[in-house]
């Protein structure tokens, strides 16, 4: 059965559809009409008719979501949203019925550990826990091949607890967009990081103008990225303590960083609460992809979707 997965993001909505083998058959980006939620629906609607005729699946594929939120246990809406035009709605119901057909809906950075844990840099891995280091700081844990949401669908949501082990002047760190300060999104983003490095320089670049300057030498920014290189260490120290993951995968663009795994796996030893530390943190395998395919596969090999209740 064919499989087709949709991130839905802030700017843009990617779609793919894959074969059983994760072979890709079609795939397809349209922008995202921000802020209007029935417009949002009727674009998944024609990009998922798109695809399917592109891929030939006859209209038969199985239909997976990700989306920048979560469904909320407690009501079935949709909550933590920065596309804040989906909070409140039943979202996973209307679009299925706009489908005809059952869909499956995620966290967007769940669906970026289920493509990793499945044929990508965690493949073979019993846990994996999957970071996206980007405009935000989201986290999803893969266990034996099922990705887990948690009873309040905010399993790995590791960027809304406070930056552990904080100096004097990392308190009480940023004002975070949840209403609280010091989240260790605020630090370790890509946004965090240009924060970071206009606080202490008064310079004003972006994650990956600071990286190209530490590359060619610039104390400053050199410096920027060692500070950012020890929060995220003890971001991660903490997750490591927790759950001891097979595997740590870095999606998102600070995941094109070599300097990440360069220095990670020392600085993590600093921190964790162990002897030895072999935990090792690698590159998203399908880049910027990974959400995207994640989605799909929220899908396994062997489960067939079938019309929604009513679907002709």
């Amino acid at each position: 059965m064919a499989r087709l997965g949709i991130d839905l993001g802030g700017t843009k909505t990617e779609g793919i559809v894959l074969d059983d083998q994760g072979r890709e058959l079609a795939r397809r980006r349209v922008a995202t009409p921000r802020g209007d939620y029935d417009a949002t629906l009727a674009t998944i609607v024609q990009l998922v008719a798109t695809l399917e005729h592109q891929a030939g699946t006859g209209g038969g594929a199985s239909i997976g979501v990700g989306i920048p939120g979560a469904l909320s246990p407690a009501t079935g809406l949709v909550k933590n949203a920065n596309s804040t035009w989906l909070i409140g709605r039943p979202f996973d119901r209307d679009l299925a019925a706009a489908l005809g057909r059952p869909v499956r809906v995620a966290n967007d950075a769940n669906c970026l550990a289920v493509s990793e844990a499945t044929d990508g840099a965690g493949a073979g891995a019993a846990v994996v826990f999957a970071i996206v280091l980007g405009t935000g700081c989201g986290g999803g844990i893969v266990a034996h091949h099922r990705g887990l949401t948690g009873a309040n669908a905010i399993a790995g949501e590791w960027g809304h607890s406070p930056l552990p082990w904080p100096a004097d002047d990392e308190r009480p760190g940023p004002p975070c967009y949840c209403g609280r300060r010091g989240c260790l999104e605020t630090w370790v983003s890509g946004t965090g990081l240009a924060a970071d490095h206009a606080r202490v320089t008064g310079q004003t670049l972006d994650a990956a103008t600071i990286a190209a300057g530490a590359a060619a030498g610039d104390p400053a920014a050199r410096a920027t990225l060692a500070r950012h290189h020890r929060r995220l260490a003890r971001g991660l120290a903490v997750v490591v303590n927790l759950l001891d993951p097979d595997v740590i995968v870095v999606g998102g663009g600070l995941s094109r960083l070599d300097s990440l795994y360069r220095e990670l796996p020392g600085l993590l030893g600093e921190w964790c609460f162990s002897d030895t530390l072999t935990t090792p943190i690698r590159p998203a395998r399908h880049g910027d992809s990974s959400g995207v395919r994640g989605a799909a596969w929220l899908w396994p090999p062997g489960e067939t979707a079938t019309p929604a209740p009513g679907a002709s």
